[in-house]
């Protein structure tokens, strides 16, 4: 049976989802609602057979789909999450972040306690053939990780429709909206929690010069450093730059234990590799055992239709595949609302460090300043 999507937001990201959908045999697009003139226009373009509504409500009276996406600017997520839970409780992919503002702990707490039907939280970085292979790999590659280091460096901010993803209060900040990928990834390898960050961050460069509907500088940073320590003794750290887009490899991730070392390097999106240096790179490991020592590197090739799809190595295919997996019963959840909720507020949390020159202990469902 295949799943019809109904899709809310299509716009950059939701755009890579239609596509990235057209690929799936066993799914297709059934309904879409998109706000912006020109963003509608380029999702119908995607997907002619979609009903275009005009209203989340509309949508939801779509009788032929059977699951949702959201993939709308972040701020509205959660309260798009909360009229459908209202209104038709369908099995759900939304996109990260999972909410913006911390105070909306309770929000999420309540929805996650009702909601009927399975939810996604949108996580690309797992899927990525390079990440997921390290991920397979790491405990046996280390012997158990003690240190985990992710360093991105990469191009700014895209402009969205809006200008949403310039300002905190509707993004949630730099180290929610791009991070909480990367403190997903490191909870996932760590397999335990986060219960003290550490972190110094800022706007250096980056769209220092803009100035928003005539009056208003955007306030979202452009780099930081984050020091993450688990409940289980590990570590993990961030280092983040968004003005080094001349990088060979956008993404650089290392795990590092008593057996040895793995790392895994990500190319960013293809469409961006300058043309005047041939083909982009190839995404690859690097394993360095202990003993034996020397390094050995393997190349993790991409399929050139999935990275034609997207800007994430292919990772939103297969992340869809195993999502219409999950809601006909074929598999579990990956990414859970539990994973969502910790994605940001770790985030939070290395923002609130950094704006306040403290460790932020986190202390299950919140966290405090701890001096």
């Amino acid at each position: 049976m295949k799943a019809i999507y109904g899709i809310i937001g299509c716009g950059m990201m939701g755009q890579e989802h239609l596509r990235n959908i057209a690929l799936l045999p066993d799914a297709e697009i059934g309904a879409i609602f998109e706000p912006d003139p020109d963003m509608r226009e380029k999702a119908a373009a995607l997907a002619p057979e979609a009903k275009l509504c005009d209203s989340l409500a509309d949508l939801l009276a779509v009788e032929a789909i059977t699951c949702l996406l959201i993939a709308s600017p972040n701020h509205l997520h959660l309260s798009q999450m909360e009229e459908i839970a209202r209104t038709r409780p369908l099995p759900l992919m939304v996109e990260k972040p999972l909410f913006t503002d911390p105070g909306d702990t309770a929000r999420v707490s309540a929805f996650k306690a009702n909601y009927p039907a399975p939810v996604w939280v949108a996580m690309e970085y797992r899927y990525m053939p390079p990440i997921a292979r390290l991920l397979q790999e790491a405990e046996s590659a280390t012997g158990g990780v003690r240190m985990l280091t992710i360093r991105e460096h990469r191009f700014p901010f895209l402009t969205k429709v809006g200008n949403w993803n310039r300002f905190n209060r509707y993004s949630g900040g730099t180290l929610v909206e791009k991070c909480c990928h990367f403190f997903d990834l490191m909870r996932l390898v760590m397999k335990s929690d986060p219960v003290r960050i550490m972190a110094s961050g800022g706007q250096a460069f980056n769209h220092r010069d803009e100035i928003i509907d005539g009056h208003e500088r955007p306030d979202v940073w452009d780099h930081a450093y984050v020091i993450v320590d688990f409940a289980s003794g590990t570590r993990a750290a961030l280092e983040l730059c968004m003005f080094a887009e001349g990088s060979r490899f956008q993404e650089e991730i290392s795990a590092i234990g008593p057996a040895g070392k793995i790392e895994c390097h990500v190319p960013g999106p293809t469409r961006f590799w300058p043309v005047e240096l041939g083909a982009p790179p190839d995404p690859r490991m690097v394993y360095s055992p202990r003993n034996p020592k020397g390094p050995r590197e393997a190349v993790i090739p991409v399929d050139p239709t999935l990275l034609m799809a997207g800007d994430h190595n292919g990772s939103t295919f297969y992340q869809h595949q195993s999502f219409v997996a999950a809601i006909s019963g074929a598999r579990p959840v990956e990414v859970s609302l539990e994973d969502g909720w910790w994605a940001v507020a770790m985030g939070h949390a290395a923002q609130q460090s950094a704006m306040s020159g403290h460790a932020v202990k986190l202390e299950g469902d919140h966290f405090r300043v701890q001096t």
